[in-house]
């Protein structure tokens, strides 16, 4: 059928088709919604090469789309396969269709189609004054900016800048990244040269997630459009300025960087970060559907399960588990205190606080991702009065003391402790891990504690409890919001696992809500 031609009548063939075929630079696309314009289908093509015609075939949620080369259709397919596109927050197909070429010269109910379709190539072109065909079209090219917010859902694995510039630049040039904490989420607003590559990015990633079943990104376009970066950091970060300071955040790129701008689908050349987490963002077609693929990516990223149940080990992650946790206040801190604390973010195995040095301690986390998730979320966190300090240790593991060895309790062993978080695979725990926040989640409440029995239990540990509620389909859970983060900090501290008798036991973590 290579000189077959496609109408909007006789495309029966294809219909029923469930594996991919022989490659052919058509690519037949199904379960299109209604609504889909012909610009959102040629945005799944865009990245990967010139798309030369468009067939919609409206009433079947059908369309074919032809790429200038079989490579490029063959990007295609194998970029979508292991995760399907989503148009309207529903997942399309693409597979090859048995047809060769497209010929939709003659039909007239295709115009808008073309017009889309011969908007988008301008675009693509650099010919930014064709585009009105697109507006027709019900495109969005045109009206929105360059400026991408970001917002990443369920991090349970640490989320860098530089991981976010290698997933995005796939799509064209980053020009700046800022990374924050808003209303407990984890946000970043991404600037990209123009906005037809923002376009793109945002089509085709909005709804994945960067790692198997977490790292979810949700994508809006932003009203401003020019980010101001100061730094030059491990927050944020101008690719143009190489002269910014580094500021209060970590130094993580070297004063020599260049800009992204010689190699467009290139990993930021200068990252110096550790060694082989930046780069590792090819995702393998058997991680599953929810796991982002990008296309042109250096290495696979596999995501296995570590020795203890439930956890897992992201490779290139530093093998090390072990924490420096420094400027503590040595009046306060207790091995325990930074058991529970650490162990909202990871199953803490040991801790040591230094018996010479109490303002400094260490913290052996059950794998090297809980270690970096603890860093993301605890680095830079007011406890006791003091800004907590965390990094990684050199130490790979943290002795015991021996027998006689003088010590004073300050060096626990936690790896059997019944209170870990993670250890159950399948605990919900690893969906609900956010930052500390002035509200807190509480569960496990017994029936017969009231409202008043909570609160007075707040307040006598030093709260100030500004607001309450229980939730209406769960009594056994509510949340508290305190006076200010640092006491919902050490509210946790002390009251995970408080005791309400009859082997009742109160649990305590932070919440992404607010009252």
């Amino acid at each position: 059928m290579s000189n077959s031609t496609p109408t909007t009548d006789n495309e029966k063939k294809s219909k029923g088709d469930k594996l991919p075929g022989s490659p052919s630079r058509v690519l037949h696309i199904r379960h299109i919604p209604s609504g889909v314009s012909g610009a959102e289908v040629v945005s799944l093509g865009f990245p990967f090469g010139k798309v030369t015609n468009l067939l919609m075939l409206r009433g079947k949620g059908q369309a074919f789309l032809e790429m200038a080369s079989v490579d490029a259709a063959v990007s295609v397919v194998n970029y979508y396969t292991p995760a399907p596109p989503l148009l309207h927050n529903q997942p399309v197909y693409i597979q090859y269709s048995n047809y060769k070429e497209l010929r939709t010269n003659n039909q007239r109910h295709q115009a808008r189609s073309q017009a889309a379709l011969q908007g988008v190539n301008a675009v693509q072109h650099g010919n930014l004054g064709i585009t009105s065909p697109l507006a027709a079209e019900g495109g969005v090219l045109p009206s929105h900016g360059s400026v991408l917010r970001i917002v990443v859902e369920n991090v349970f694995y640490p989320v860098t800048l530089d991981i976010l510039y290698q997933i995005f630049s796939k799509f064209g040039f980053v020009l700046k990244i800022v990374m924050f904490h808003k209303n407990n989420q984890f946000q970043v607003l991404l600037q990209f040269a123009d906005a037809t590559n923002a376009y793109h990015a945002k089509m085709s990633l909005d709804g994945h997630s960067i790692y198997n079943g977490c790292c979810t990104l949700r994508i809006d376009f932003s009203k401003l459009t020019n980010l101001t970066v100061k730094y030059n950091n491990d927050k944020s970060r101008d690719f143009t300025r190489i002269d910014l300071p580094f500021g209060d955040g970590q130094r993580t790129i070297e004063t020599s960087l260049s800009t992204p701008f010689a190699t467009q689908n290139t990993v930021f050349p200068s990252y110096t970060g550790p060694p082989g987490f930046a780069p590792v963002l090819g995702f393998p077609q058997g991680a599953g559907p929810s796991v982002l693929p990008v296309p042109g990516a250096l290495g696979p990223l596999t995501v296995t399960t570590s020795a203890a149940p439930g956890h897992m080990n992201v490779p290139g992650v530093p093998g090390n588990s072990v924490l420096l946790v420094s400027n503590l206040n040595p009046e306060a801190i207790t091995p325990y205190g930074l058991f529970i604390l650490f162990g909202v973010y990871g199953d803490v195995h040991r801790v040591k606080i230094m018996f010479k040095k109490r303002g400094i301690a260490l913290v052996q986390m059950a794998d090297a991702s809980q270690a970096q998730l603890a860093i993301t979320y605890l680095n830079g966190q007011r406890l006791y009065g003091r800004v907590m300090h965390a990094t990684l240790s050199k130490y790979p593991t943290i002795q015991l003391p021996r027998e006689g060895q003088e010590d004073k309790g300050l060096t626990k062993d936690y790896s059997n402790s019944p209170l870990h978080r993670f250890k159950n695979p399948c605990s919900k725990n690893f969906q609900n891990i956010f930052p500390p926040s002035a509200t807190l989640h509480l569960s496990n409440i017994p029936n017969s504690v009231t409202v008043d029995d909570l609160k007075n239990l707040f307040t006598s540990k030093g709260s100030t409890v500004k607001g309450f509620r229980f939730f209406q389909s769960d009594c056994k859970m509510a949340l508290i919001q305190l006076g200010s983060v640092e006491e919902a900090v050490h509210a946790l501290i002390d009251l995970h696992n408080h005791d309400f008798g009859e082997n009742q036991h109160l649990k305590v973590s932070f919440s992404k809500s607010s009252i």
